[in-house]
């Protein structure tokens, strides 16, 4: 049974929605700290196996979302992909080679527990819910009752604002209202300088960031800058984990 102190946030999420953007970060952090974690991030599935980073609750589960969709694995994307709830409630302890490159990173971003919810109804993946603790622990029951039933209402608001359901981003039209908007303005530069596809533009510019160590958005931003310029065959296509 959903807990009273997130079945009162989940109404307010419902009623107090600002125009346009369907998660109030206030409202998300209160979540957070209901769920015992210490951060939240809300992440909406766009086309082409891609996510835009919706709300987080401050710089860390941004940073956290950035490294996933970079390396294009951990809990969300896992979420996603699956359809199914996904928890690491100890990284330190991770030794089943479950996402090799990333523990490392989050590791050292002080990020110590991980828990991702899918944003689905049925087949249509609409997102993902992350959330993080900086100290290990597994969610308790009712913790976990809690983060489900949330993920539930982030759906149906999602649904609820999506022109259409194969593409729930398709309200996002403002790109400079995104987190990743120079990600995506840079995307399309080097489609069009390398004679790509967009899709393969930014599996390009996530592998070079990825294998350089440089920050995503810090890549995109040297790139549109025309301080860096991709070779034309490298890195190579693909998928550019480790």
């Amino acid at each position: 049974m959903v807990s009273r102190q997130m079945a009162l946030l989940l109404h307010d999420l419902t009623t107090e929605r600002e125009p346009g953007l369907p998660v109030s970060p206030v409202l998300l952090r209160a979540c957070a700290s209901v769920l015992g974690l210490d951060g939240l991030a809300v992440s909406v599935a766009r086309p082409g196996d891609s996510t835009e980073l919706l709300r987080h609750t401050g710089a860390r589960a941004a940073q956290l979302e950035d490294i996933q969709f970079t390396q294009g694995q951990g809990p969300g994307p896992e979420a996603a992909r699956t359809g199914l709830p996904v928890a690491e409630p100890d990284l330190s302890t991770n030794h089943s080679g479950r996402w090799p490159g990333l523990v490392p990173e989050l590791l050292g971003l002080g990020v110590r527990a991980v828990f991702a919810y899918p944003l689905a109804l049925g087949t249509v993946r609409l997102g993902v819910l992350t959330g993080y603790r900086t100290m290990a622990g597994a969610l308790s029951v009712e913790q976990d009752v809690d983060a489900r039933a949330l993920a539930q209402i982030l759906t149906l608001m999602l649904l609820d604002q999506a022109s259409s359901p194969k593409d729930p981003s398709a309200w996002l039209t403002e790109t400079s209202h995104l987190h990743r908007a120079e990600v995506h303005q840079a995307t399309g530069m080097v489609a069009v300088q390398l004679s790509v596809s967009p899709a393969e533009a930014l599996i390009r510019i996530r592998a070079h960031a990825f294998h350089t160590g440089r920050p995503l958005l810090e890549t995109a931003r040297a790139i549109l800058a025309r301080e860096l310029l991709l070779p034309l065959n490298h890195p190579p296509a693909g998928d550019h984990r480790p």
